[in-house]
């Protein structure tokens, strides 16, 4: 199977499984994710992550966690298929960024380095710039609920509303947030509430 068919065959799992995941980790497993672009899915296995906020592991443990609840939330998307794909690439910058910071695992601008990353990888297998630059901006922004309700200095709310659409940001980072061994769903949903109020809310000056 050539590359372009491969990225087809992956979207029609991402569009029709109830737990796309399974497809996904039989890819890594016989090693179908081995020539690129899908070695940048790959590189996820040997990515760790801190065990304090992500006690299900690596990367692609966690990836699959959040591409399964992306596909039980589908429905609610405006753009079904570049929000599979965001769940399947946001932390696609994470190899590149994690490193051992004073004996924390950190993965400082992961959100940075996976909007170049993903453009790379969909460019690399589809010719639809419309469902690449819906992806590239949702891995790019996937961060920024976080960022807003925390009041960190990263937040770009001006930024972020005019490069993509909130809703659809607040549904990934939902999944995101969900993809852990241990999240609570109730507080997730009231986190991503709060999100949706404080966007509503903002106004330029």
């Amino acid at each position: 199977m050539n590359p372009k068919e491969q990225f087809e065959e992956i979207n029609r799992h991402l569009l029709e499984d109830a737990q796309p995941s399974i497809y996904l980790d039989a890819l890594r497993t016989n090693g179908a994710l081995s020539s690129y672009p899908f070695t940048m899915l790959a590189a996820l296995w040997d990515t760790p992550q801190s065990p304090v906020h992500h006690p299900e592991g690596n990367a692609w443990r966690h990836t699959c966690l959040v591409v399964d609840q992306a596909a039980k939330v589908r429905a609610q998307s405006r753009d079904a298929q570049a929000f599979l794909w965001a769940a399947l690439l946001h932390d696609i910058g994470k190899p590149d960024t994690t490193s051992i910071r004073n004996g924390r695992i950190t993965s400082y601008d992961h959100d940075k380095a996976g909007m170049r990353l993903a453009q790379e990888f969909l460019l690399a297998l589809t010719e639809d710039k419309e469902l690449t630059q819906h992806v590239v901006m949702l891995v790019r922004y996937h961060m920024q609920p976080f960022f807003v309700l925390k009041h960190l200095p990263f937040a770009q709310m001006e930024d972020m509303k005019r490069d993509t659409d909130v809703r659809e940001i607040a549904l990934l980072s939902y999944c995101d947030r969900m993809g852990r061994k241990g999240a609570k769903e109730s507080e997730e949903r009231a986190a991503t509430q709060k999100f949706l109020q404080k966007c509503q809310a903002w106004h330029t000056t």
